[in-house]
């Protein structure tokens, strides 16, 4: 492992645990030239996803993108970045074992809804509003009253 300080090719490991969602493995590691401490993380490698947007334009999963998207949405609710980066995380797994290798964006943005819903009702909104392009108020209020209208069933 190439060390990000000086550049050496070879460092050791000096310890190894199970990441937060137990899907990969966080390894603290020690240059062999400069003696500082990195950190690295092991993951399998999984199928490379592309999301077919709404133009019909491909591009790679990228799970940044989503993050960022949902931290606006989220943003000033009392939800943590633990919480977003493990609906992140349910979401891409989720997508990984359905075997699919092309997966539409309209899809992913329902799961990620779906997904907000239960969460937090006004990230829920404000993600709606943003991924299902509300052209004015009435569309907007719409959905509001439909939310209010299962919250009282």
């Amino acid at each position: 492992m190439k060390c990000p300080y000086c550049g050496f090719l070879d460092s050791k490991v000096v310890d190894s645990r199970n990441g937060k969602d137990g899907t990969s493995i966080r390894r603290r590691r020690e240059c062999l030239k400069c003696n500082r401490r990195f950190t690295t993380y092991e993951r399998i490698e999984e199928i490379n996803l592309v999301i077919v947007k709404k133009d019909g334009r491909r591009e790679g999963f990228d799970r940044s993108k989503i993050i960022d998207g949902l931290e606006k949405a989220c943003e000033k609710r009392p939800i943590s970045v633990e919480v977003i980066e493990n609906l992140v995380s349910d979401l891409e797994r989720e997508l990984q074992e359905t075997g699919e290798r092309e997966v539409d964006s309209k899809a992913i943005g329902e799961k990620l809804i779906t997904k907000l819903y239960n969460i937090d009702e006004v990230a829920y909104v404000r993600f709606a509003s943003v991924y299902r392009s509300f052209k004015d108020v009435n569309q907007f209020m719409d959905e509001l009253k439909e939310l209010l209208k299962e919250k009282d069933e």
